[in-house]
């Protein structure tokens, strides 16, 4: 006999969190009678009607309202159930194996109840460096296949031992249906090496504490991958990590211990420490304050540094142990991905490291550590990864499905797209695809993702230029039976912006900023500071910035002197041979004007990210000798400097427009007869800047009667000039900005994805 029931459907973010557990306290309370499992889609909770309605009713508002705190409700919906079996109690049932299109969690940073057990030396678990619960620990970096059970992670190669499955299996516990949970009994184990890799006698902390404070270099291997550490406050210890790691100029960045450890080091508001102390736990860029007893060469030239907190147990005990700041980067040889198995990293981070403080729980997936700023209250993701990945983002209305659609993303900050239903899933941050090694790894965490969505892929999206290597393996995956489609790198850009904005297909055009180094246009002309109106479907550019011919092919985006060269050349052709060579001086004048006239190596290119390379040549703020170590680093700089002028001064530069784009021939002859100090021109730099940019962006606003604008590209990770553009405009265009993806081209497949969507895969 068949009996009347009712089943709860629920989607989201709600394996991997404590959801049936957290379900199972909310039935005891209302005295409910059912079961609970996990399948494909999420959760389904199955209750008896021996009840009234109101009862079953008051369960649901319980269950939105008093979640855990990891978890997040999709969708939640009700029907008839009929029972076989009329249930005399409420129990949590094997998981059902369906298609995936459930939500996987990232990983989440240590709760406070299992950080105040960490520390308790009464707790079984005292100083364990793997505890976890519901609440925290690694979920994306260890899980293999879906659903999200014990079987289905790393953690099935650690049976657990009678105390850690009692508590498993005891509903009324914070580890109930823990997939990591482990103890010191059962669990995995951490021990120290020296750089050959032979195992030292005695405790891991004790070892790893002396030989901090002894100056040398340790590679940890952590949730997602492995970190080179050293005391942050030793100068020569940090020039010793730079050295090893040939890494002259860019920013390293630190760990503090506790949120007052971070306040001794950098100015931080409310909201930068709501970030911080957050279960994603990312690297967030502060203020720095000055003097500090950091080491000089954390972040050379930078007014700003990368601050995290401990985000895994293993970290906050070396942090509790060690007095000082630590400096925590990115645990990888030049050219290669971070390490994430032990046998890979003796052999690639040998060279690099004193000490290898090594574990035997695997890592599935590598996660750098996410990258955020906060900027007059608004935040900025810089590198979307751990603490973020794989979150997903639901299509606005009118999208069709995404099923079976990979977006590429672009070569630089790569990162990429897939499809699942109603959702697109960006993958963390991978690196640059110039190299070898890192298109492996790219290769290899896309088979990951459509191995563990369960994805059929037959719709490849990337960006429009051949010679980029996601765009030629994209045309290789889809040679055989795919669909494919080529995205302009600029609208690609426009359309996370739209997508992340919840902007629908068929609302009005918009006006968009797309500002970066370059892409390559629909002209076959390289892009980069454009004035656009678009929408999904269309992008025409409007005005910007004017076009150069830059000489040098990938040595110039390296070398800024040549960017202030071609500046010259193209906006004040007057100018002598003596001229140049007193403006440009011991540069080879000579065969910069041969390559120049006879056009050899040279592209007609129209970029911002140049402009200001250009600006910070012209200042001497980066030096010839050595060409720039990272994307942006010119731009970096130029910013820092111009932080540093402080006076009231009144912007004595212009820079004109001409219709609908910037007249730079005007800006440098005004440019080089400017006097000041360096800060001051820097800052008058940006702030004509950012005048120019709005006066154009109100001028074509008035003319095309469209009143929102999209600000995107790499360029906007440039915080004094996005907050002078706010200033300037928030009032009188609405501003269409980046939330939780980056600005940047780690953001590009997002936009892809969107587009082709909508083109249904032509061509």
């Amino acid at each position: 006999m068949q009996m009347k029931g009712t089943e709860i459907r629920v989607r989201g973010k709600v394996q991997g969190v404590g959801f049936r557990p957290f379900i199972w306290q909310l039935t005891q309370e209302f005295h409910l009678k059912g079961e609970v499992f996990n399948d494909g889609e999420g959760v389904i909770i199955r209750l008896t009607t021996k009840t009234t309605g109101g009862q079953i009713e008051r369960f649901r508002q319980a269950l939105l309202t008093r979640l855990p705190p990891l978890a997040c409700v999709d969708s939640l919906t009700m029907a008839e159930y009929k029972w076989t079996d009329w249930p005399d109690n409420f129990r949590i049932t094997a998981s059902a194996t369906t298609a995936i299109n459930t939500q996987i969690v990232p990983d989440a940073a240590t709760c406070p109840a299992c950080l105040a057990e960490l520390h308790d030396r009464t707790n079984r678990r005292y100083r364990y460096p793997f505890i976890n619960c519901t609440h925290c620990g690694p979920r994306f970096t260890i899980i293999q296949a879906m659903p999200y059970d014990r079987s289905n992670t790393v953690m099935r190669h650690f049976p657990l031992c009678p105390a850690c499955d009692s508590e498993y299996r005891n509903p009324a516990n914070r580890r109930y249906h823990a997939q990591p949970t482990a103890c010191t009994e059962c669990g995995p184990n951490v021990w120290i090496t020296n750089r050959e890799g032979t195992q030292l006698p005695g405790h891991w902390l004790t070892h790893a504490v002396n030989a901090l404070k002894q100056g040398q270099i340790i590679a940890i291997k952590s949730v997602g991958g492995f970190h080179l550490v050293c005391n942050a406050c030793d100068n020569n210890a940090v020039a010793t990590l730079r050295q090893r790691k040939q890494r002259r100029h860019k920013p390293f960045a630190i760990m503090a211990a506790n949120i007052n450890a971070v306040r001794d080091l950098a100015c931080c508001s409310q909201l930068q420490q709501k970030i911080l102390t957050s279960g994603m736990a990312p690297i967030l860029l502060l203020k720095k304050k000055a003097p500090t007893s950091l080491a000089d060469n954390i972040a050379p030239g930078l007014a700003e540094i990368g601050i995290m907190l401990p985000s895994n147990p293993l970290q906050h005990l070396l942090a509790r142990a060690f007095p000082y700041p630590l400096v925590m980067t990115s645990g990888n040889a030049s050219g290669y991905p971070p390490a994430i198995e032990n046998k890979a990293a003796l052999v690639t981070l040998g060279h690099l490291t004193d000490r290898f403080i090594l574990h035997n729980r695997p890592i599935i997936q590598r996660c750098d550590d996410s990258l955020l700023r906060v900027d007059n209250q608004h935040t900025e993701v810089l590198r979307r990864s751990r603490g973020m990945v794989p979150d997903a983002l639901d299509l606005p209305e009118g999208f069709p499905d995404a099923d079976g659609y990979l977006a590429y993303g672009g070569d630089l900050k790569s990162a990429f797209a897939i499809g699942k239903g109603r959702k697109i899933i960006v993958s963390q941050y991978l690196g640059d695809l110039s190299n070898v090694n890192i298109q492996q790894q790219y290769q290899q965490t896309i088979r990951h993702y459509t191995s563990l969505y369960q994805l059929n892929i037959q719709h490849h999206v990337a960006d429009l230029h051949p010679g980029y290597f996601s765009h030629q393996l994209a045309e290789k995956q889809a040679a055989s039976s795919s669909e494919i489609t080529f995205v302009q790198h600029h609208h690609a850009h426009i359309a996370a912006c739209l997508i992340e904005n919840n902007r629908q297909p068929g609302n009005r055009p918009v006006l968009a900023l797309a500002l970066d180094g370059l892409g390559l246009g629909d002209d076959h002309t390289f892009w980069g500071g454009e004035l656009c109106i678009a929408d999904y479907q269309n992008m025409r550019r409007i005005g910007g910035i004017p076009a150069i011919r830059l000489s040098g092919g990938d040595r110039a985006a390296r070398e800024p002197w040549r960017a202030y060269y071609a500046h010259l050349r193209t906006f004040l052709p007057q100018l002598t041979k003596q001229e140049l060579a007193a403006l440009l001086p011991r540069k080879p004048i000579q065969q910069l004007n041969t390559v120049w006239t006879k056009n050899i190596n040279t592209h007609t290119i129209r970029s911002a990210g140049r402009l200001f390379d250009a600006v910070a040549a012209s200042l001497n703020i980066i030096t010839d000798t050595d060409p720039l170590e990272y994307e942006g680093q010119a731009a970096c700089h130029l910013e820092a400097i111009a932080r540093q002028h402080h006076s009231g001064t009144d912007p004595q530069l212009t820079i004109p427009l001409n219709e609908l784009t910037l007249d730079l021939r005007r800006f440098w002859g005004s440019w080089l007869k400017l006097t000041g100090s360096t800060a001051e021109k820097a800052w008058l730099f940006h702030h004509a800047l950012a005048d120019a940019l709005a006066s154009m962006v109100l001028k074509a606003q008035s003319q095309y009667a469209l009143n929102e604008l999209v600000l995107t590209g790499g360029v906007f990770h440039n915080a004094l000039l996005s907050s002078l553009l706010r200033e300037k405009l928030s009032r009188k265009i609405h501003l269409l900005e980046h939330k939780d993806y980056s600005c940047g081209d780690g953001g590009l497949a997002l936009g892809q994805i969107a587009i082709a969507l909508l083109h249904n895969g032509k061509n």
